[in-house]
């Protein structure tokens, strides 16, 4: 007989979110590994993030989903607080109580970003003696940007970081598991806790989603194409930010020098960076453009801030002619977005910090032009764009096992594995 596993996931389809994308991927594996899956969410009416209907498509008929309300944004913005995680926190309560109340469950997951909800761990686990498990897909709290300028910290950055704070022990003290997307993220809090320094953790990315990529032709009608069909189209999707300079510079430079070297074959290609805001439609403040301007290579770059639907991103990067992968300078940053790339099998650039976890896992598949700050040259990049101007490329084949590996499937089965684990110590 499976065991029950309550998944706290604030974002869920429809709602758009990178965060949910964890738990939509597993959930048509989780019952195959033991696991018969619940999930509560937020209803989407209340989310401040962009709505995709296609999503509703993968994920399996049979499973439970519980809505929940939050406060309206409209009266908690006046006193500074419109984090969804926040004012959704006493109707998550109120009805996770009701659930575990009524019914038995073996195991509460959280895989959000939206971390505020996590303490409600804490207090489920006091009230109703149920384990929890955390996935930090993200540090919660960090200190990575205690140095920037201000111009370069998120909005509200000293409340986030003092509420951060508080609020992270809370709910880490008490977890009987952590996943992570990066092992730093897991060895900086066993450090930072020592009470948990023996609970099960695992590493496990983010998988590959193959019915996706399907889902994605099969509507391929609705969208609006974004590329220029007399192009070299070379597309990244994804957040910008100067974080990710240091991997970007390099390639602008190597395109400045190919344009000025041999003009006539370079002026085909263009760069795109699609949906590198968080902000609402239409009010995104470009970061990639202006390093381009600088090096007066704007006419061949193109950043939309606006963000996309994760389906017009998909059809996007299929319809692309290469791909580029940026990673942030932070050391402990991991791409989990490289899947969908990878999935594609289209010709990738991909330029890391050398700590990443990125850059092995790519190296694994057999991506050929992956490169960290320290080993990236000019003649590598002039090579990868006179080889995609002259159509050079081979049809792309990744590796068999690799594709195994870091499949959906694979990924759920790790997760299910680490649940098993802390259940059967507990019990």
């Amino acid at each position: 007989m499976n065991k029950k596993l309550l998944i706290i996931s604030p974002y869920f389809p429809p709602v758009n979110a990178a965060d949910m994308q964890r738990v939509r991927m597993s959930l048509p594996y989780f019952a195959a590994y033991g696991w018969d899956a619940e999930v509560v969410t937020i209803d989407e009416r209340y989310a401040d993030m962009a709505k995709d209907e296609l999503l509703l498509q993968s994920v399996p008929p049979g499973i439970k989903v519980h809505k929940v309300k939050a406060l309206s944004k409209t009266f908690t913005s006046k006193v500074g607080l419109g984090s969804v995680a926040i004012r959704s926190l006493w109707y998550y309560r109120k009805t996770v109580n009701r659930l575990l109340r009524d019914n038995k469950f073996d195991l509460i997951y959280f895989s959000t970003t939206q971390f505020p909800v996590c303490t409600l761990g804490a207090y489920w686990k006091k009230r109703f003696g149920i384990s929890y498990v955390i996935d930090m897909q993200d540090p919660w709290h960090s200190d990575y940007y205690i140095n920037k300028p201000k111009n370069e910290r998120p909005p509200k950055y000293w409340f986030a970081y003092q509420l951060n704070k508080y609020l992270e022990p809370i709910a880490i003290k008490n977890a009987a598991g952590l996943i992570s997307v990066s092992a730093a993220y897991i060895d900086e809090l066993k450090s930072r806790y020592p009470v948990i320094q023996s609970i099960p953790a695992a590493t496990i990315t983010f998988g590959a989603f193959e019915p996706d990529l399907q889902i994605a032709k099969d509507n391929q009608k609705l969208f609006t194409s974004l590329l220029d069909k007399n192009s070299v189209n070379i597309v990244y999707i994804g957040r910008g930010g100067k974080d990710m300079h240091k991997a970007i510079s390099p390639v602008f430079k190597a395109l400045q020098t190919g344009l000025k070297e041999n003009g006539e074959q370079y002026a085909k290609i263009k760069l795109y960076f699609i949906g590198t805001s968080y902000a609402a439609a239409g009010k995104g403040i470009a970061t990639i453009l202006p390093l381009a301007k600088h090096l007066d290579i704007e006419d061949h770059v193109i950043e939309i801030t606006d963000r996309i639907s994760y389906y017009q991103t998909l059809l996007t990067l299929q319809q692309a002619d290469a791909l580029f992968i940026p990673g942030s300078d932070d050391p402990k940053y991991t791409a989990s977005k490289i899947f969908p790339y990878l999935l594609t099998r289209k010709p990738i650039l991909a330029i890391f910090n050398a700590a990443s976890s990125a850059i092995p896992i790519m190296r694994q598949y057999g991506v050929k032009h992956v490169y960290d700050y320290d080993n990236i040259t000019s003649e590598k990049l002039s090579a990868f764009f006179e080889q995609l101007i002259k159509a050079n490329f081979n049809p792309v084949e990744y590796s068999a096992d690799a594709i195994k590996k870091y499949s959906a499937q694979e990924m759920t089965l790790a997760q299910c594995r680490l649940f098993d684990k802390i259940t059967n110590e507990c019990c």
